[in-house]
């Protein structure tokens, strides 16, 4: 994981969490607007596919593998193992060539994991012979978590995308960071994704390197929806630099699959994008958002809220 911070300000949109024993208690209102449709149930899967990497072999042996997950849920054995089979031809064909294309340091540790892989494939096809779901379930997200750890060493040495001079003055999270988030109803870990979002990452791990949000409570809530923190006590909405005594304003960032940089304060509306999903999809179980308001894209300063919880968090203690 790479972590990168450097100054100031605010946004709205997507940094992905996995949330973990998180439990919660009662709701009341939120400010965040959200698209509609069902939420994805995999961050993980949506985390291995917005890495800016170009490596389509080892992106295909994992996508095949990540089809067994309706099959499995539906109890479709013979389709299962036919797909596991797949898996395990794709992984013969291509291991030597994605080998190749690692630095030579990797490669040692590729090779190791290229043979864990293919044991975690035998392990699935007889797990799908025997119909056992658990066993099953378990071991695919072992082996795309080996996946996952592959495909990073695809990733590029520097930032892929151009972030606007205008907001040289924000914090920014180049890469991703890891952060624990404790909590007076339980903890949750985050992998906050500053690939697709730089200054929304950089501005939350600039305020959570600074305790900002220790300790503040839960301020609106909407029941099975959205939970919102992160507004200051006191008077102020949002962050106040103690330099220039303002409040930190973070721009909109959209990345679009396919899109060779980063859309910043335009709505989807406004690009004529109307049927696109951002890279990190929204209406995703544990993602975190920036809140903004109403009527204006570039107007959020600290407050977040976690989507589609399945009980209330009462206060955060510390991130």
């Amino acid at each position: 994981m790479q972590n990168f911070l450097s100054n100031q300000n605010k946004l709205y949109l997507i940094f992905i969490l996995i949330l973990i024993q998180v439990f919660f208690l009662k709701p009341a209102q939120v400010l965040a607007d959200l698209p509609t449709g069902n939420a994805v149930k995999d961050p993980n899967a949506i985390l291995r596919n917005a890495l800016p990497i170009k490596q389509v072999e080892l992106q295909e042996i994992q996508h095949k593998l990540e089809e067994t997950s309706d099959l499995v849920r539906g109890g479709r054995w013979p389709a299962l193992s036919k797909t596991v089979t797949k898996c395990q031809s794709l992984l013969k064909k291509y291991k030597n060539q994605i080998i190749e294309e690692l630095p030579s340091e990797k490669q040692k540790i590729a090779e190791s994991t290229f043979l864990d892989l293919k044991n975690d494939f035998d392990s699935l096809q007889d797990q799908a012979k025997s119909k056992d779901k658990y066993s099953f379930i378990s071991t695919r997200k072992e082996a795309l978590d080996k996946i996952g750890g592959l495909e990073e060493y695809f990733l590029p040495t520097e930032f892929p995308y151009y972030i606007p001079s205008e907001f040289d003055n924000l914090p920014r999270l180049l890469g991703r960071a890891k952060v624990n988030i404790k909590t007076s109803k339980g903890e949750m870990k985050a992998i906050i994704d500053g690939f697709n979002a730089p200054l929304t990452a950089g501005a939350f791990i600039d305020l959570s390197s600074k305790n900002f949000y220790d300790n503040l409570p839960i301020n609106r809530a909407e029941e099975f929806f959205v939970l919102q923190t992160g507004d200051p006590l006191g008077d102020e909405i949002g962050y106040i630099d103690p330099e220039t005594n303002l409040e930190r304003h973070v721009p909109l960032e959209i990345r679009i699959p396919e899109e060779s940089e980063t859309f910043y304060n335009q709505t989807f509306e406004e690009l004529g994008l109307y049927t696109e999903t951002p890279t990190l999809p929204f209406a995703t179980l544990g993602t975190l958002g920036w809140s903004h308001s109403s009527t204006e894209v570039d107007d959020g300063s600290s407050q977040f809220f976690f989507f589609y919880m399945k009980q209330n968090l009462i206060q955060l203690a510390e991130i």
